[in-house]
Protein backbone atom coordinates (compact mmCIF):
# COMPACT_ATOMS: atom_id res chain seq x y z
CA UNK A 1 0.00 0.00 0.00
CA UNK A 2 0.86 3.37 -0.59
CA UNK A 3 -0.16 6.56 0.68
CA UNK A 4 0.78 9.83 -1.09
CA UNK A 5 0.85 12.97 0.60
CA UNK A 6 -0.40 16.49 -0.05
CA UNK A 7 2.19 18.25 -1.98
CA UNK A 8 1.91 20.85 0.75
CA UNK A 9 1.74 18.59 3.27
CA UNK A 10 4.17 19.28 6.39
CA UNK A 11 7.04 17.46 7.97
CA UNK A 12 4.85 16.76 11.04
CA UNK A 13 2.02 15.67 8.92
CA UNK A 14 4.43 12.99 7.18
CA UNK A 15 5.92 12.34 10.62
CA UNK A 16 2.12 11.63 11.94
CA UNK A 17 1.62 8.93 8.81
CA UNK A 18 4.73 7.17 9.66
CA UNK A 19 3.88 7.15 13.03
CA UNK A 20 0.40 5.65 13.00
CA UNK A 21 1.65 3.04 10.21
CA UNK A 22 3.84 2.15 13.07
CA UNK A 23 1.56 1.43 15.56
CA UNK A 24 -0.71 -0.51 13.32
CA UNK A 25 2.00 -2.98 13.15
CA UNK A 26 3.78 -2.65 9.58
CA UNK A 27 7.11 -0.25 8.45
CA UNK A 28 6.90 2.93 6.98
CA UNK A 29 9.20 3.50 3.73
CA UNK A 30 8.83 7.35 3.05
CA UNK A 31 9.88 7.92 -0.76
CA UNK A 32 10.52 11.31 -2.29
CA UNK A 33 10.31 11.18 -5.75
CA UNK A 34 10.04 14.40 -7.67
CA UNK A 35 6.12 15.39 -7.81
CA UNK A 36 5.31 13.46 -4.79
CA UNK A 37 6.15 12.50 -1.63
CA UNK A 38 4.71 8.91 -0.96
CA UNK A 39 5.01 6.68 2.11
CA UNK A 40 4.94 2.70 1.63
CA UNK A 41 3.63 0.79 3.68
CA UNK A 42 5.75 -2.77 4.70
CA UNK A 43 4.32 -6.03 5.65
CA UNK A 44 0.60 -5.88 4.87
CA UNK A 45 -1.29 -8.83 5.53
CA UNK A 46 -4.12 -7.64 3.04
CA UNK A 47 -5.88 -6.31 6.91
CA UNK A 48 -5.34 -2.79 6.87
CA UNK A 49 -7.23 -0.15 7.95
CA UNK A 50 -7.27 2.58 4.99
CA UNK A 51 -9.40 4.47 6.76
CA UNK A 52 -7.08 5.03 9.41
CA UNK A 53 -4.90 6.37 7.02
CA UNK A 54 -6.84 8.23 5.16
CA UNK A 55 -7.99 10.43 7.42
CA UNK A 56 -5.12 11.84 8.73
CA UNK A 57 -4.09 15.26 7.25
CA UNK A 58 -1.99 15.96 4.62
CA UNK A 59 -2.76 12.43 2.99
CA UNK A 60 -3.89 12.81 -0.53
CA UNK A 61 -4.34 9.94 -1.64
CA UNK A 62 -4.21 5.73 -0.91
CA UNK A 63 -3.06 3.23 -3.45
CA UNK A 64 -3.16 -0.06 -2.83
CA UNK A 65 -0.57 -2.06 -4.95
CA UNK A 66 -2.06 -5.37 -6.73
CA UNK A 67 0.98 -7.20 -7.74
CA UNK A 68 2.09 -9.66 -5.66
CA UNK A 69 5.56 -7.96 -5.31
CA UNK A 70 5.42 -4.93 -3.56
CA UNK A 71 8.49 -2.27 -3.46
CA UNK A 72 9.67 -4.04 -6.75
CA UNK A 73 6.26 -3.21 -8.96
CA UNK A 74 6.51 0.40 -10.89
CA UNK A 75 3.08 0.62 -8.74
CA UNK A 76 5.14 1.21 -5.84
CA UNK A 77 7.75 3.46 -7.81
CA UNK A 78 7.62 4.70 -10.92
CA UNK A 79 10.96 6.31 -11.22
CA UNK A 80 13.81 4.24 -12.66
CA UNK A 81 16.16 2.86 -10.06
CA UNK A 82 19.73 4.00 -10.37
CA UNK A 83 22.58 2.06 -8.88
CA UNK A 84 25.67 3.54 -8.02
CA UNK A 85 28.45 0.53 -8.34
CA UNK A 86 31.19 2.81 -6.13
CA UNK A 87 33.63 4.04 -9.26
CA UNK A 88 32.03 6.08 -10.86
CA UNK A 89 29.45 3.74 -12.72
CA UNK A 90 26.15 3.65 -12.65
CA UNK A 91 23.54 0.98 -13.70
CA UNK A 92 19.84 2.11 -14.69
CA UNK A 93 20.45 5.91 -16.05
CA UNK A 94 20.72 6.65 -20.14
CA UNK A 95 24.55 4.25 -20.38
CA UNK A 96 24.75 0.82 -20.63
CA UNK A 97 27.48 -0.68 -18.22
CA UNK A 98 29.47 -3.66 -19.68
CA UNK A 99 30.87 -5.96 -17.29
CA UNK A 100 33.15 -8.71 -18.13
CA UNK A 101 36.16 -11.05 -16.65
CA UNK A 102 36.79 -14.41 -16.65
CA UNK A 103 34.12 -16.89 -15.47
CA UNK A 104 36.32 -17.90 -12.46
CA UNK A 105 39.53 -16.57 -10.76
CA UNK A 106 42.50 -18.67 -11.50
CA UNK A 107 45.23 -16.77 -10.67
CA UNK A 108 46.69 -13.79 -9.86
CA UNK A 109 48.33 -13.18 -13.53
CA UNK A 110 45.35 -14.09 -14.66
CA UNK A 111 42.82 -11.89 -13.45
CA UNK A 112 45.60 -8.97 -13.29
CA UNK A 113 45.93 -8.89 -16.99
CA UNK A 114 42.50 -9.62 -18.41
CA UNK A 115 41.41 -6.62 -15.58
CA UNK A 116 43.52 -4.34 -17.38
CA UNK A 117 42.79 -5.67 -20.70
CA UNK A 118 38.57 -5.94 -20.44
CA UNK A 119 39.22 -2.29 -19.27
CA UNK A 120 41.35 -0.91 -22.12
CA UNK A 121 38.22 -2.55 -24.33
CA UNK A 122 35.45 -0.35 -22.51
CA UNK A 123 34.40 -2.27 -19.39
CA UNK A 124 33.79 -0.98 -16.45
CA UNK A 125 33.06 -3.80 -14.36
CA UNK A 126 35.26 -7.15 -13.48
CA UNK A 127 33.55 -10.22 -13.31
CA UNK A 128 35.06 -13.22 -11.59
CA UNK A 129 33.73 -16.31 -9.57
CA UNK A 130 35.79 -16.77 -6.67
CA UNK A 131 33.78 -19.34 -5.22
CA UNK A 132 31.80 -21.46 -8.43
CA UNK A 133 28.76 -23.68 -7.55
CA UNK A 134 29.19 -26.29 -10.08
CA UNK A 135 27.17 -28.86 -11.40
CA UNK A 136 29.82 -31.80 -10.65
CA UNK A 137 31.39 -31.82 -7.15
CA UNK A 138 34.79 -32.60 -9.68
CA UNK A 139 34.86 -29.69 -11.43
CA UNK A 140 36.74 -26.56 -10.63
CA UNK A 141 35.07 -24.91 -7.23
CA UNK A 142 37.15 -21.83 -6.95
CA UNK A 143 39.53 -20.11 -5.28
CA UNK A 144 37.99 -19.10 -2.46
CA UNK A 145 39.01 -16.15 -0.06
CA UNK A 146 42.57 -16.38 -2.34
CA UNK A 147 39.90 -15.54 -5.60
CA UNK A 148 38.42 -12.44 -3.35
CA UNK A 149 41.61 -11.06 -2.57
CA UNK A 150 42.72 -10.90 -6.09
CA UNK A 151 40.14 -9.54 -7.31
CA UNK A 152 40.40 -6.48 -4.84
CA UNK A 153 43.97 -6.43 -6.17
CA UNK A 154 42.69 -6.43 -9.84
CA UNK A 155 40.02 -3.63 -8.43
CA UNK A 156 42.67 -1.06 -7.29
CA UNK A 157 45.13 -1.99 -10.39
CA UNK A 158 42.30 -0.71 -12.56
CA UNK A 159 39.68 1.02 -11.04
CA UNK A 160 37.20 -1.25 -12.01
CA UNK A 161 34.25 -2.66 -9.89
CA UNK A 162 34.07 -5.90 -8.68
CA UNK A 163 30.72 -8.07 -8.94
CA UNK A 164 31.23 -11.73 -7.53
CA UNK A 165 28.96 -14.49 -6.56
CA UNK A 166 27.79 -14.93 -2.90
CA UNK A 167 27.01 -19.13 -2.85
CA UNK A 168 25.70 -19.55 0.68
CA UNK A 169 24.20 -17.51 3.68
CA UNK A 170 27.14 -17.79 5.54
CA UNK A 171 29.98 -16.20 2.68
CA UNK A 172 28.21 -13.29 1.95
CA UNK A 173 29.90 -11.43 4.71
CA UNK A 174 32.94 -12.05 3.42
CA UNK A 175 31.87 -11.79 -0.47
CA UNK A 176 30.79 -8.11 0.72
CA UNK A 177 34.00 -7.39 2.12
CA UNK A 178 35.75 -7.58 -1.32
CA UNK A 179 33.11 -7.22 -3.85
CA UNK A 180 31.53 -3.89 -4.94
CA UNK A 181 28.47 -6.00 -6.05
CA UNK A 182 27.49 -9.23 -4.40
CA UNK A 183 25.85 -11.78 -7.33
CA UNK A 184 23.20 -14.46 -6.63
CA UNK A 185 23.72 -17.06 -9.42
CA UNK A 186 20.41 -18.43 -11.31
CA UNK A 187 20.79 -22.09 -9.27
CA UNK A 188 20.44 -19.63 -6.08
CA UNK A 189 17.76 -17.29 -7.29
CA UNK A 190 14.81 -19.17 -4.86
CA UNK A 191 18.08 -19.47 -1.89
CA UNK A 192 15.76 -17.38 0.78
CA UNK A 193 18.16 -17.56 3.44
CA UNK A 194 20.82 -16.19 1.08
CA UNK A 195 18.64 -13.69 -0.62
CA UNK A 196 17.89 -12.28 3.31
CA UNK A 197 21.65 -12.04 3.97
CA UNK A 198 22.71 -10.70 0.79
CA UNK A 199 19.47 -7.73 1.44
CA UNK A 200 20.85 -6.66 4.59
CA UNK A 201 24.84 -6.94 3.84
CA UNK A 202 25.35 -3.40 2.39
CA UNK A 203 26.24 -3.73 -1.13
CA UNK A 204 23.96 -4.11 -4.51
CA UNK A 205 23.30 -7.17 -5.29
CA UNK A 206 22.83 -8.66 -9.02
CA UNK A 207 20.24 -11.16 -9.50
CA UNK A 208 20.29 -13.33 -11.82
CA UNK A 209 17.20 -15.12 -13.03
CA UNK A 210 16.71 -18.87 -12.67
CA UNK A 211 17.10 -21.52 -15.44
CA UNK A 212 13.41 -22.62 -15.04
CA UNK A 213 12.02 -19.05 -13.21
CA UNK A 214 9.24 -17.41 -14.37
CA UNK A 215 9.17 -13.40 -14.51
CA UNK A 216 7.17 -13.29 -11.24
CA UNK A 217 9.45 -15.50 -9.48
CA UNK A 218 12.06 -13.69 -10.25
CA UNK A 219 10.36 -10.00 -9.51
CA UNK A 220 9.55 -12.12 -6.30
CA UNK A 221 12.97 -13.15 -5.69
CA UNK A 222 13.99 -9.54 -5.62
CA UNK A 223 11.24 -8.80 -3.50
CA UNK A 224 13.19 -10.51 -0.55
CA UNK A 225 16.15 -8.32 -1.46
CA UNK A 226 14.25 -5.29 -0.97
CA UNK A 227 12.57 -6.01 1.94
CA UNK A 228 15.50 -6.44 3.83
CA UNK A 229 16.33 -3.03 2.93
CA UNK A 230 18.00 -2.68 0.01
CA UNK A 231 17.13 -0.93 -2.84
CA UNK A 232 20.42 -1.36 -5.26
CA UNK A 233 19.04 -4.45 -7.13
CA UNK A 234 19.98 -5.52 -10.52
CA UNK A 235 17.85 -8.38 -12.46
CA UNK A 236 19.50 -10.46 -14.58
CA UNK A 237 18.28 -12.41 -17.58
CA UNK A 238 20.78 -15.17 -18.50
CA UNK A 239 18.25 -17.42 -20.33
CA UNK A 240 16.12 -20.63 -19.49
CA UNK A 241 15.95 -24.13 -20.02
CA UNK A 242 14.56 -25.57 -23.36
CA UNK A 243 13.70 -29.03 -24.87
CA UNK A 244 15.86 -28.19 -27.69
CA UNK A 245 19.51 -29.32 -27.21
CA UNK A 246 20.95 -27.17 -30.02
CA UNK A 247 21.40 -24.42 -27.31
CA UNK A 248 22.26 -24.20 -24.08
CA UNK A 249 19.92 -22.05 -23.12
CA UNK A 250 16.73 -19.87 -24.56
CA UNK A 251 17.48 -16.34 -24.21
CA UNK A 252 14.09 -14.84 -23.67
CA UNK A 253 14.89 -11.02 -24.77
CA UNK A 254 11.16 -10.41 -24.76
CA UNK A 255 11.60 -10.58 -21.03
CA UNK A 256 13.66 -7.57 -21.04
CA UNK A 257 11.35 -5.11 -22.00
CA UNK A 258 8.67 -6.72 -19.93
CA UNK A 259 10.82 -6.73 -17.06
CA UNK A 260 11.42 -2.86 -17.53
CA UNK A 261 7.87 -2.56 -17.96
CA UNK A 262 6.89 -4.16 -14.60
CA UNK A 263 9.72 -2.97 -11.97
CA UNK A 264 12.06 0.03 -11.75
CA UNK A 265 14.88 -1.98 -11.13
CA UNK A 266 17.42 -2.18 -14.03
CA UNK A 267 17.89 -5.01 -15.75
CA UNK A 268 20.94 -6.63 -17.66
CA UNK A 269 21.91 -9.48 -19.95
CA UNK A 270 24.05 -12.81 -19.74
CA UNK A 271 24.61 -13.54 -23.18
CA UNK A 272 27.43 -15.62 -22.04
CA UNK A 273 25.07 -18.22 -20.10
CA UNK A 274 22.10 -18.20 -22.20
CA UNK A 275 24.13 -19.46 -25.22
CA UNK A 276 26.57 -21.04 -23.90
CA UNK A 277 28.43 -20.72 -27.36
CA UNK A 278 31.44 -18.16 -27.72
CA UNK A 279 29.98 -17.54 -31.53
CA UNK A 280 26.81 -16.53 -30.24
CA UNK A 281 27.73 -14.04 -27.42
CA UNK A 282 28.10 -10.90 -29.69
CA UNK A 283 25.14 -11.37 -32.04
CA UNK A 284 22.97 -12.12 -28.68
CA UNK A 285 24.56 -9.16 -26.93
CA UNK A 286 23.71 -6.55 -29.35
CA UNK A 287 20.16 -7.89 -29.82
CA UNK A 288 19.91 -7.51 -25.69
CA UNK A 289 21.25 -4.02 -25.97
CA UNK A 290 18.41 -2.97 -28.50
CA UNK A 291 15.97 -4.73 -26.60
CA UNK A 292 16.66 -2.25 -23.98
CA UNK A 293 18.81 -3.82 -21.07
CA UNK A 294 20.92 -1.61 -18.64
CA UNK A 295 24.31 -3.77 -19.06
CA UNK A 296 25.82 -6.76 -20.25
CA UNK A 297 27.56 -9.33 -18.29
CA UNK A 298 30.14 -11.30 -20.65
CA UNK A 299 32.47 -13.85 -19.88
CA UNK A 300 36.39 -12.98 -21.23
CA UNK A 301 39.75 -15.19 -20.95
CA UNK A 302 42.83 -14.99 -21.85
CA UNK A 303 43.27 -18.46 -23.58
CA UNK A 304 39.36 -19.76 -23.60
CA UNK A 305 41.05 -23.33 -24.25
CA UNK A 306 42.65 -23.54 -20.93
CA UNK A 307 39.62 -22.34 -18.91
CA UNK A 308 38.94 -23.99 -16.16
CA UNK A 309 35.40 -23.20 -16.53
CA UNK A 310 33.20 -22.13 -19.19
CA UNK A 311 36.11 -22.26 -21.82
CA UNK A 312 33.30 -22.34 -24.47
CA UNK A 313 31.70 -19.03 -24.34
CA UNK A 314 34.32 -17.10 -23.13
CA UNK A 315 35.43 -14.27 -25.30
CA UNK A 316 39.12 -13.97 -26.62
CA UNK A 317 39.65 -10.15 -25.58
CA UNK A 318 39.87 -9.02 -29.13
CA UNK A 319 36.17 -10.53 -29.64
CA UNK A 320 34.75 -8.71 -26.64
CA UNK A 321 36.54 -5.38 -28.55
CA UNK A 322 34.22 -6.41 -31.48
CA UNK A 323 31.30 -6.74 -29.40
CA UNK A 324 32.06 -2.97 -27.36
CA UNK A 325 32.09 -1.48 -30.81
CA UNK A 326 28.77 -2.78 -32.33
CA UNK A 327 26.86 -2.63 -29.30
CA UNK A 328 27.98 0.91 -28.92
CA UNK A 329 26.95 1.79 -32.26
CA UNK A 330 23.56 0.18 -31.29
CA UNK A 331 23.25 2.20 -28.17
CA UNK A 332 23.95 5.31 -29.99
CA UNK A 333 21.22 4.19 -32.32
CA UNK A 334 18.39 3.95 -29.12
CA UNK A 335 19.54 7.08 -27.93
CA UNK A 336 21.51 5.84 -25.66
CA UNK A 337 25.58 5.29 -25.11
CA UNK A 338 27.72 2.80 -23.61
CA UNK A 339 29.65 3.48 -19.91
CA UNK A 340 32.89 4.74 -20.00
CA UNK A 341 35.90 3.07 -18.72
CA UNK A 342 36.54 4.34 -14.82
CA UNK A 343 39.82 6.43 -14.35
CA UNK A 344 43.07 4.96 -13.48
CA UNK A 345 43.60 4.85 -9.69
CA UNK A 346 46.49 7.29 -9.20
CA UNK A 347 50.11 6.10 -9.53
CA UNK A 348 52.46 6.10 -6.55
CA UNK A 349 52.60 4.18 -3.19
CA UNK A 350 49.92 1.36 -3.24
CA UNK A 351 47.41 2.31 -1.12
CA UNK A 352 47.67 -0.71 1.13
CA UNK A 353 43.75 -0.72 0.65
CA UNK A 354 42.67 -4.00 -0.61
CA UNK A 355 39.73 -4.98 1.76
CA UNK A 356 36.63 -2.54 1.28
CA UNK A 357 34.16 -2.31 4.63
CA UNK A 358 30.88 -2.98 4.60
CA UNK A 359 28.81 -0.15 4.16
Amino acid sequence: MLIVMHHRATPAQVQKVVDTIGEMGYRAKPMVGHLRLAIGLVGNDGGVDSARLAGLDGVQDIIKVSKPYKQVSREWRDEDTVVDLGNGTVLGGPEVVVMAGPCAVEGRDQILGIAARVRELGASVLRGGAFKPRTSPYSFQGLGLRGLELLAEAREATGLAVVTEAVAPEGVALVAQYADVIQIGARNMQNYPLLKKAGSAGKPVLLKRGMSATITELLLAAEYLLSEGNPDVILCERGVRSFDPQTRNVFDLTAIPLVKSLTHLPVIADPSHATGVRTKVTPMARAAVAAGADGLIVEVHPNPPDALSDGAQSLYPDQLSELVSQCGSIARAIGRSLAPPPELPAAGPASGRVVRDVR
